[in-house]
């Protein structure tokens, strides 16, 4: 069953999704490039997962103190929670616009 696994997460690019923006509009949406930056990672290709999709590094932090904060009480978790989902919007908003000036 491990095995299987790590053979599907190998072979991802085959199974990934088409962005409906770039196929209906013929421009790239704001997340364009997550889910090869997410082959990446699982692959373990870490500097190439930051160059396909910047924005990931900042949405893991949020997603993993998310599942953390469900487990934990911790202090200032609202204000972290807050401060990490402003460093990924911003993340993704300033990957966005970078891909129309390069």
């Amino acid at each position: 069953m491990l095995t299987k696994l790590f053979i599907l997460a190998l072979d991802l690019e085959q199974y990934m999704l088409p962005c409906m923006t770039k196929k209906w509009l013929g421009i790239d949406c704001p997340g364009c490039g997550l889910q090869r930056s997410v082959a990446h990672l699982i692959k373990g290709e870490f500097v190439e997962a930051f160059f396909m999709y910047p924005a990931i590094y900042p949405m893991l932090l949020l997603f993993s103190f998310m599942v953390i904060k469900r487990f934990f009480s911790l202090q200032y978790e609202n204000a972290i929670t807050i401060g990490l989902s402003i460093a990924t919007v911003f993340a993704i908003l300033a990957n966005y616009l970078l891909k129309f000036i390069y």
